[in-house]
């Protein structure tokens, strides 16, 4: 995603999974990290997404039920951000 202007909140949480995955190009990155010099809500929701990453990785994994697996995949099935 090329980025030609200052970043919103809004981006910031759009992008914020690419910056972790080290994926934004480094123009991207630069402008998703100036962001963050000035806004510490967004400073805040970042150190939020790193604990969140964290802790689910120190999870044991748990097998649904297999009945359960299938409606949550069908319930999400046609979900899309909008």
């Amino acid at each position: 995603m090329r980025l030609d202007r200052e970043l919103a909140c809004r981006d910031v949480v759009e992008l914020v999974t690419a910056y972790l995955e080290h994926a934004l190009s480094p123009t991207d990155r630069e402008r998703f990290e100036e962001h963050l010099v000035f806004c510490d809500g967004c400073n805040t929701y970042l150190a939020q997404m790193r604990e969140t990453i964290a802790a689910a990785g120190r999870l044991d994994p748990v097998r649904l039920p297999p009945e359960l697996e299938e409606r949550m995949l069908d319930a999400f099935r046609d979900w899309r951000s909008t």
